[in-house]
């Protein structure tokens, strides 16, 4: 018994075994300082500094302190800092070449950051994914779609694609095409286009709504009537806008027609027509048999 009590005091007093918990508290010393100091840190900065620089400062911060505890401990458990930094220079080349796409990310993501296109909690689109930013990372970004489906972008491609930024700014344009007959009067229908602008509650006075015509098409007159309206009540406006349009030009007697062709042919020539009638549903098999009628006019 004595003999195992002079052993256990011998080596709870030995060099290596104080190191070993110098080194454990240097770690959770340096684990619990990174937290306090990288909250304390986003808190106080976040009046100053949007939702992504937040962030970035502190997962900087919180490494940073770590590594730096993380270091004290492997000196106290005797490491050559000068081997460890040559043998991690090395490691470093290594992983470089084998990590090319990463780094390529990682240095696109310091592009993004200092560009700042979006920040945490824009809607974008890039390519055929339109969400919310949930977070800008150093590889990629993340996306949260409007059917709740998370999407990941690598930061490369964000740096080569058109980036559209649907939140930028506070007031948003509504753009429809709308198509008359030739016969319509067009300053009465601007003046109903106007109307219904006019008491749609989310369309804005400022900018004034704009009536802009196109071009003549193939079986109408093209027109675009663009409104404003808040970024939040965008959606709402562009619901109800084209509903109140279609309802107004129809009591107005303002027809909106579908493509029409029409057929001509020359002096002389017979054109003959078969006209066939469709059986009504449920009839027998007999009645699908129906005879055709040609008749030509000169």
């Amino acid at each position: 018994m004595d003999e195992w009590l002079r052993s256990s005091l011998e080596l709870l007093t030995s060099e290596g075994f104080l190191a070993g918990v110098r080194a454990g508290l240097y770690l959770l010393a340096g684990l619990l300082l990174a937290r306090l100091v990288s909250r304390s840190l986003s808190r106080a900065l976040a009046a100053r500094m949007d939702a992504q620089q937040t962030m970035l400062l502190r997962r900087i911060t919180f490494y940073a302190i770590l590594i730096l505890a993380l270091v004290s401990a492997l000196r106290e458990l005797g490491f050559d800092m000068t081997v460890l930094l040559g043998a991690a220079g090395i490691l470093t080349v290594a992983i470089g070449f084998a990590s090319q796409t990463s780094a390529s990310n990682l240095i696109s993501g310091l592009f993004l950051i200092g560009e700042r296109p979006f920040a945490v909690g824009d809607v974008i689109k890039v390519g055929d994914a339109t969400g919310e930013v949930l977070s800008i990372d150093p590889l990629s970004v993340k996306l949260r779609t409007f059917d709740n489906l998370m999407v990941r972008v690598p930061n490369e491609s964000l740096v080569k694609s058109q980036i559209t930024n649907l939140t930028r700014f506070p007031i948003r344009r509504l753009d429809m095409q709308i198509g008359v007959a030739y016969r319509s009067d067009l300053n009465e229908v601007r003046d109903i286009l106007m109307a219904v602008a006019e008491s749609n509650p989310l369309c804005l006075e400022e900018p004034k709504p704009l009536f802009i015509f196109l071009e003549y098409g193939d079986s109408a007159l093209k027109i675009q009537f663009s409104v404003w309206a808040n970024r939040e009540k965008f959606l709402d406006l562009r619901n109800t806008m084209h509903q109140q349009v279609k309802e107004a030009l129809d009591a107005a007697g303002v027809e909106i027609p579908f493509p029409q062709r029409g057929l001509s042919a020359s002096p002389g020539v017979i054109l003959p027509v078969r006209v066939v009638d469709t059986p009504a549903a449920g009839e027998g098999d007999d009645a699908a048999d129906t005879a055709g009628t040609d008749t030509a006019r000169d």
